[in-house]
């Protein structure tokens, strides 16, 4: 499956420069819904209202604010925040190397793979090899829709991944949520270790799968062969796009999900 790139540029760090993209890892897999008006199946759109004026603000009328307190606002303009924006970048820049396993994982966000481009295939593939061969990840900073990510460039099998880390002060400190020490009764602590030995096994996330999302799928599947799908009133004649055939779209849909393993 064709995946759009969501970034080009290049990893870099001491004399070696690697083009690459940088393109999503995870698939679209969430379903989800438009709301339409029951009356006329017309979609419906978000419109800001203000309550007070009893009235929909239009765009022009907008600006943002920090609250500060209940129903105090600090406003900021695009211009104050467009100082503080970090410039873009086109490189991936190491900054240092650390060892895989002293990353909490915790300190994940949304992982990506790098794609080499032209000319990049031998460096990206070393790169890879040493990397997978030492355990070794290297930790960079760039940018990424207007915000500086800090992320971890990691390997999986023969490909380069790329994973955004949380920063330290973005973790909620453990101790707020674990409850007081307190003395363990005889014998329960072995219980315990006893009971995860006899459950310990290894990790095969194809063993699992989203239930929810394969039994809508099969709830689409099935209404829209017993139910005709409803038209939004059309608003203005569009030309050029061919209709969605919904059929198709979900033969495949199921298709993909029984190839998973």
């Amino acid at each position: 499956m064709a995946v759009q790139g969501v970034w080009s540029g290049t990893i870099s760090f001491s004399l070696v420069a690697i083009p690459v993209r940088l393109v999503t890892a995870l698939s679209p897999g969430r379903i989800s819904f438009h709301l339409l008006h029951k009356n006329d199946n017309a979609p419906l759109a978000r419109k800001m209202y203000c309550p007070r004026d009893e009235a929909v603000v239009p765009r022009e009328e907008i600006v943002r604010g920090y609250e500060i307190g209940p129903d105090r606002h600090l406003p900021i303009t695009d211009e104050e925040l467009e100082s503080v924006s970090p410039e873009r970048s086109r490189t991936i820049e190491i900054i240092e190397f650390i060892d895989l396993k002293e990353v909490d994982p915790l300190y994940y966000g949304r992982p990506y793979y790098l794609v080499p481009l032209k000319g990049g295939e031998k460096a990206y593939r070393l790169l890879a090899e040493v990397m997978r061969r030492t355990n070794k990840a290297g930790l960079a900073k760039f940018v990424l829709a207007e915000r500086e990510h800090l992320v971890a460039v990691t390997f999986r099998g023969e490909a380069l991944a790329l994973n955004t880390l949380h920063y330290a002060e973005e973790i909620l400190p453990d101790q707020d949520y674990a409850p007081k020490p307190a003395a363990a009764r005889t014998g329960e602590r072995g219980r315990m270790l006893r009971t995860i030995e006899r459950m310990m096994t290894g990790f095969d996330p194809g063993k699992y799968a989203d239930v929810r999302r394969k039994q809508l799928v099969e709830l689409l599947a099935r209404t829209v062969k017993e139910r005709t799908p409803v038209e939004a009133p059309a608003l203005h004649e569009e030309e050029g796009e061919a209709p969605l055939d919904l059929v198709a779209a979900l033969e495949e849909s199921m298709r993909s999900m029984k190839e998973s393993p």
